[in-house]
């Protein structure tokens, strides 16, 4: 474990920029809680609601909007995102779930981490004050970064184990090497369409039969033009009178908030695993057995843990698990250790990971930031509230306006002060960052309720805190051009694909031509291409090059080239150059590399089957409506 820290020194300083990122890590419970009526996924007993679903896919949405502002936005709600970032979120789940499983703890290991971060230290050595203030500065308690860095560490423990464990033969790296750095001399011959175009006739009757067997290339789609509203949480601001009456009392109600240090129990548990295919009556019969035992002699209680307790994390250790905070455990787990007092026992306690009697060893009080210093955050956090609220009661309003005025969006407009704003010309494919090109609501611009009913779009939330409704103005059928103007069009295409097949004929057959005798080409200069430097070469053609034996030389090489034509390589010399020990190194990472990553993809498979993981693949592919 200490070898992970001191192989990541700066582990602590990545993450307190990620924290700042959504989507970098949640609690350790909420995992475990899941959330949501529908399930998109589940793993084990554990499962993956809408609503976290959602939150991840929104949050990576931003991020990636914020870090690519000119990208294409249907490409952040595309089948193949959503998918990913289900994924992301499996695979969070199930290392965590492998990490309680095995009873990991690396609460020592933060602890060590976070005392040896230069952003926490003051003349070389820890100051718990600086510590404080850069997370209050970052708007975070002290539990909450913990028990993320700790999520983060547990991960990677179980990602370096693999990566660790993996193993390359060193005949299979110098194979790979050796591929990789092989040079080739060869000369190229290359015999593009367009040298061949003016050879090429195209007939009437084939610019004829092409338009008439392809109408859709020459369908203008069908347009409109709308005027639209949008509202915005932003626009609402926060002018609720706060009380300090009210601050206090919010400040109670949110204490956790405001940890310098959270409550911790240092806890001692016997776990009997209850897997799905194990005897759970059987196994239950077992455990109220020992739990009688443990209450009739409580002394014995570690005795039994390193005799009973399947938890490989601490039976050796007589079920002692270390100081925890509540945050840290499965809920029931939780809920069970931080209702009793010191010294007692609780009942039986089942979890995802079995049935479980615990035992609090000792407790340490939590501490808290005073009101008086947490007052400007409690004001904001407030705010923050009351603005939300606000939003909720002003965007259900605002739906009710669109919608039962449906032929104007005057009335919401001048409920909210808002300005009607018009588009230009948009199909459904239009895409852009304005709220109106977003693929939601232009699906809702295209509806029969709109088109033909002449009422207003559904209200739409284009962006977190963005809501938008819109309703035609104009509206363009689809039309097929008439051929006299897609005629230069469909001549140019067809001759291109007569010109690009001549080049290939003729390719092909100076090909074989040049194999048999050696003798034909128009062979330009020589060039030294391989895996790391392939030069000027398409990828087509530099593995066609790769491919060809070189047993006899000169050996030749031809490519198709689509949308340039055909071209051949006369191979003259292949070589096996010594390789400089530096890239050697370079190369030899890489392998190795690669074989981890592969590794990890393994056993992140294995533990996929392992734990039963269930995807609703309907739920994934359904963009909201």
């Amino acid at each position: 474990m200490l070898e992970i820290i001191r192989n990541s020194k700066r582990i602590v300083q990545v993450f307190l920029l990620l924290i700042t990122i959504p989507f970098a890590v949640w609690g350790l419970e909420s995992y475990f809680r899941g959330g949501g009526s529908e399930d998109l996924a589940q793993i084990g007993k554990t499962r993956i609601g809408m609503n976290v679903f959602r939150e991840a896919l929104r949050s990576e949405q931003d991020r990636l909007r914020r870090e690519n502002p000119n990208a294409n936005p249907a490409d952040f709600d595309s089948e193949a995102m959503r998918e990913m970032v289900l994924d992301s979120l499996i695979n969070r789940y199930l290392l965590l779930l492998e990490a309680q499983k095995r009873g990991l703890n690396v609460r020592l290991a933060v602890q060590q981490m976070i005392a040896q971060a230069p952003d926490f230290q003051e003349d070389g050595v820890f100051s718990q004050e600086r510590y404080e203030a850069a997370m209050a500065a970052r708007r975070r308690s002290l539990l909450e970064f913990e028990s993320e860095l700790q999520e983060n560490l547990l991960r990677q423990v179980l990602i370096s184990a693999v990566f660790d464990a993996s193993f390359t033969p060193q005949t299979v790296t110098e194979r790979i090497i050796a591929l990789q750095t092989e040079t080739r001399d060869v000369q190229e011959n290359l015999i593009t369409w367009s040298s061949l175009a003016n050879r090429i006739e195209v007939a009437e009757e084939e610019v004829k039969q092409f338009y008439e067997s392809n109408h859709a290339l020459f369908t203008h789609p069908e347009q409109i033009q709308v005027e639209y509203v949008v509202l915005t949480q932003n626009m609402l601001g926060s002018k609720a009178k706060i009380s300090e009456a009210d601050l206090h009392a919010w400040y109670e109600n949110h204490k956790e908030r405001f940890a310098k240090k959270q409550e911790e129990r240092r806890l001692s548990h016997i776990l009997l695993i209850t897997g799905e295919d194990a005897d759970k009556e059987k196994i239950r019969a077992e455990s109220l057995q020992l739990l009688a035992e443990v209450k009739k002699e409580p002394g014995r209680f570690a005795e039994l843990a390193r005799t009973h307790s399947e938890d490989p994390g601490s039976a050796s250790q007589g079920g002692d698990l270390g100081f925890m905070a509540r945050q840290m455990l499965v809920k029931p787990f939780a809920d069970a250790a931080f209702t009793l007092q010191k010294g007692e026992i609780s009942d039986l306690v089942e979890s995802e990971f079995g049935l479980h009697i615990i035992r609090v060893e000792d407790i340490r009080p939590g501490e808290y930031f005073p009101f008086a210093e947490a007052r400007s955050q409690v004001e904001e956090a407030m705010r923050e509230e009351n603005v939300a609220g606000r939003f909720a009661e002003a965007a259900e309003n605002f739906a009710n306006l669109i919608y039962e005025e449906s032929d104007s969006l005057k009335p919401a407009a001048g409920a909210y002060g808002l300005s009607i704003q018009k588009s230009g010309w948009l199909n459904r494919e239009s895409r852009g960052q304005e709220p109106i090109f977003n693929p939601k609501l232009i699906r809702a611009m295209f509806s029969d309720e709109v088109l033909k009913n002449g009422r207003n779009t559904e209200v739409v939330e284009v962006q977190p805190g963005v809501l938008a409704a819109a309703r035609l103005l104009e509206y363009q059928p689809a039309f097929l051009l008439p051929i006299d103007e897609a005629q230069e069009a469909i001549t140019s295409r067809l001759r291109e694909d007569k010109a690009q097949a001549l080049a290939v004929a003729e390719g092909e057959a100076m090909l074989a031509e040049a194999r048999e005798k050696d003798e034909r080409g128009d062979w330009g200069k020589s060039q030294t291409v391989s895996r790391l430097d392939p030069g000027a070469l398409y990828p087509e053609a530099l593995e066609a090059i790769l491919k060809v034996e070189t047993d006899n030389l000169p050996a030749y090489a031809g490519v198709t080239l689509p949308g340039r034509g055909y071209a051949l390589y006369r191979i003259t010399r292949a070589d096996a150059p010594t390789v400089e020990p530096e890239l050697e190194k370079l190369l030899t990472e890489q392998v190795e590399r690669f074989t981890a990553q592969n590794e990890v993809a393994a056993y992140l498979a294995a533990l996929r089957q392992r734990y039963k993981v269930k995807i609703n693949d309907g739920m994934i592919r359904e963009k909201e409506q």
